[in-house]
């Protein structure tokens, strides 16, 4: 796909800039990343000098002032290289700073964003032990006690966990109420009760931090409350459904990262005389790969353009992630057979890249809630037959 027929140019420049920021810098650190479990400070440094953490957000809270599409690149180019890194910066945007923009009050905004833009991390406490899919079954408490909320529970899973120093929990405020008791609350590094529990040992995107979040009996003023009280299911779902984007672009571009190596490699590695990519087999696997590359970035880009426009797109946000994830294993599973069996050791790229992939079909809507998004979407039976 030539870039110039669907980037505007300060896209493409944006773009060319993230890609030469991932091969020149992110590159040479992935595999003692992966190895230490954690990021690399200088790069999460990197990150904000770059204005990578406050993409959309407005130059008058010192953010970019860029594009959800724009995060969507962003994402991408970093996923080629490194997707633990790329899931750092995802979180940031399209969960975090995207419910401060839509919720957030004009003096949350003055207060949070200036440091998101600059220096601190953001994390999204949804999930917990017993509420994963059914992510409204959580059981988080939030008591009034007048001029502020006590928090009590413990979430799981959660991204960014380990670096972040302003985290957004949902807790629910009566739970007879049910979904409809669940509230978002701004919580921050330091506040009586609040701790970092478990860091999980991953498969992949092992440089990711997962962690538990602990809250015993955190007071939280009511200044910091999101939206309104008992509309954090809306904030949660119209959330994700932008979050799923950003997963997608994190697939698309773990696939592009795992085929250019495998095209690379085919084309250096000899045998019975002459390179592997010379025979129609190894041609033909590449080939296929191309393919669904081209189709999923179509589908991912154009969600995101639908989000950017103002338009509906929770359905394309659902087959985009859903395409994307699918299509980012087959190309991973096939890139590390080119390799045959250089592609089992961590020498090479293509290891790293096939155990990063499987969480693609897991968080942020695992791939079978992705289908059922999908067909809640699909017009009448008899509107389609007809």
């Amino acid at each position: 796909m030539n870039p110039l027929n669907i980037l505007s140019e300060d896209e493409l420049l944006f773009q060319q800039e993230i890609r030469k920021f991932a091969k020149t810098k992110i590159k040479p650190k992935v595999g003692e990343m992966d190895e230490k479990e954690e990021l690399d400070s200088s790069l999460i440094s990197d990150c904000f000098d770059m204005g990578l953490m406050g993409i959309e957000v407005s130059s008058d809270f010192g953010g970019s002032e860029g594009s959800f599409f724009m995060s969507i690149l962003a994402i991408e180019e970093l996923a080629k290289v490194d997707p633990s890194l790329s899931v750092f910066v995802d979180v940031q945007n399209t969960l975090v700073n995207n419910i401060f923009s839509r919720w957030g009050t004009l003096q949350q905004k003055q207060k949070f964003f200036p440091r998101l833009t600059s220096k601190e991390v953001g994390c999204f406490c949804l999930t917990e032990a017993e509420s994963g899919s059914d992510a409204f079954a959580l059981q988080t408490k939030a008591r009034d006690e007048g001029d502020s909320w006590v928090l009590q529970g413990k979430k799981v899973f959660i991204t960014n966990a380990k670096e972040a120093s302003i985290f957004v929990v949902f807790a629910n405020i009566n739970l007879e109420a049910s979904y409809k008791g669940i509230t978002a609350f701004i919580l921050e590094k330091g506040m009586p009760g609040l701790s970092i529990g478990k860091k999980e040992v991953k498969l992949g995107i092992r440089a990711s931090s997962t962690c538990e979040v602990l809250l015993d009996n955190v007071k939280v003023p009511k200044t910091h409350i999101l939206g309104e009280l008992g509309k954090g299911y809306k904030i949660a779902i119209e959330t994700l459904n932008e979050g799923r984007i950003g997963i997608a672009a994190q697939m698309l571009g773990l696939a592009e990262g795992a085929f250019e190596g495998a095209l690379r490699y085919s084309q250096e590695r000899k045998q019975f005389g002459k390179t592997i990519g010379s025979f129609q087999g190894v041609q033909f696997q590449l080939a296929k790969m191309a393919c669904e590359i081209e189709g999923v970035k179509l589908l991912v880009y154009n969600a995101a353009r639908l989000k950017d426009a103002g338009l509906p797109f929770t359905k394309e946000a659902a087959i985009a992630k859903y395409m994307a994830s699918e299509v980012a294993e087959r190309v991973a599973s096939l890139s590390l057979e080119v390799y045959g069996g250089y592609g089992f050791i961590k020498e090479f790229p293509a290891e790293k890249f096939y155990r990063d992939v499987k969480i693609g079909k897991i968080y942020e809507g695992t791939s079978n809630l992705q289908l059922q998004t999908i067909y809640k979407h699909l017009e009448k039976w008899e509107l389609v037959l007809a």
